[in-house]
This record gives structure tokens, sequence and C-alpha cells, in this order.
């Protein structure tokens, strides 16, 4: 999803609260411009502006993307719920709600199951941390 420039974001706000009023719905332009941030996923209006303003990127991944992936070495499919920047290094903070609990633990008498978590990843989906043996503790791509 490409985010607008800063311009075309208020347009959208207006435009969103003219609709909600004629309903009946008060909103402020403040509360407008929070939930246009949060539908391109972003956490805040400051952050979303910040982005619009500077990189014209858009994230390769947005807030209710359906992925597919590694985690732990486990496959899994699911929905991202958060996605934010971190600072200006082009990493990615990304929260997943998985469909079905990942079990996280590789010893076989032991099990520990997952169903949301949050790493922080490159633009291509790859997590920064990983395991004792080198392997990224995340792996994603849009699901398709």
């Amino acid at each position: 999803m490409t985010l607008p420039s800063v311009d075309a974001l208020k347009t959208q706000a207006k435009r969103l609260r003219t609709a909600l009023t004629a309903k009946g719905q008060v909103l402020s332009h403040s509360q407008a411009l929070e939930l246009l941030s949060a539908q391109y996923g972003y956490k805040d209006w400051n952050t979303a502006c910040a982005a619009a303003s500077t990189s014209g990127t858009a994230l390769p991944f947005a807030v209710g993307d359906r992925v597919s992936g590694i985690y732990m070495r486990q496959a899994f499919t699911g929905e991202i719920r958060g996605l934010s920047r971190v600072g200006q290094s082009g990493h990615l903070r990304v929260t997943l709600q998985f469909d079905n609990p990942v079990d996280v633990v590789t010893f076989e008498s032991f099990s520990s199951h997952r169903s949301r978590v949050t790493c922080v990843v490159r633009e291509d989906g790859i997590a920064i941390k990983k395991t004792s043996d080198g392997e990224p503790h995340l792996r994603m791509k849009r699901a398709g």
C-alpha cells in the first residue's frame, strides 16, 4: 500500500469526517488523521506524517496483510496486526497473529505454542535476530 502525500492524507481525513458526520458520527480532524494513520499501518499521525514527508517509499507490508513463512523453524500462515518503522534503519517492527499456534520448542518432550509474536524484520520480511545456529527467527512473505 503506497502512502500518499501529507496533503492527500489531510484531504482523505476531511472526506472521512464529512462522510461520518453525514451518518451522525462526530469525529475531530485529529481523530480522522489518527484513523488514517492506522489504516496505512502507522502507530500514529506523527509517524505517518514523517514517513509521507521524507521517504515517499511505501512499506512493503501493511496491517491486515495475509502472510506465510517460517517462524522458529515452523511453517505458519497468519495476519499482520501491527506494523511500524524502526527509526531510520529501514527495519520494520511487525506483529503477527498466526492462524494456528506455532510450537517454538524443538525438544520432543516439551512444547511452547505462540499465537502472536512481534519481530523486527528487514523490508524483505527476514528477521534481524537469529537463533544460536544462525537461522533468522522469522521469514515471511505475502500469502498468495
